[in-house]
């Protein structure tokens, strides 16, 4: 059975950091775009970060790009997001989730093709405080 499991998620200040961690079983990260996704309440769900297992290029988007990092260890089959100078608005339930498909198509999914990724974690929440 495929399974992502994320952890790491909690309350904390703005201004601090965290990191999450998604453990991936019933597959190896060979091939895939790994990448983590965010939902915010209200929200639409949107990517934050991805990486190719292939040549470990990444993605960020705009909102994060110089305070988060997303990195994986192969042997261990898990990707991380450290998450640093975290924002109130950094404030969502973070997913890890797995594709086969290419990291630049990934990272140009509209939100209604999300359901079309091949796998999701059930989601780690993070709550920044002012």
């Amino acid at each position: 059975e495929v399974q992502l499991v994320e952890s790491g998620g909690g309350l904390v200040q703005a201004g601090g950091s965290l990191r999450l961690s998604c453990a991936a079983s019933g597959f190896t990260f060979d091939d895939y775009t790994i990448a983590w996704f965010r939902q915010a309440p209200g929200k639409e769900r949107e990517g934050v970060a991805y990486i190719s297992s292939r040549d470990g290029s990444t993605i960020y988007a705009v909102s994060v790009e110089g305070r988060f990092t997303i990195s994986t260890n192969n042997a261990k089959n898990t990707v991380y997001l450290q998450m640093n100078s975290l924002k109130p608005e950094d404030t969502a339930v973070y997913y890890c989730a797995a594709d086969r498909r290419g990291i630049t198509i990934i990272a140009t999914l509209f939100p209604k093709d999300y359901n079309g990724i091949n796998y999701w974690g059930k989601g780690t929440p993070v709550t920044v405080s002012s």
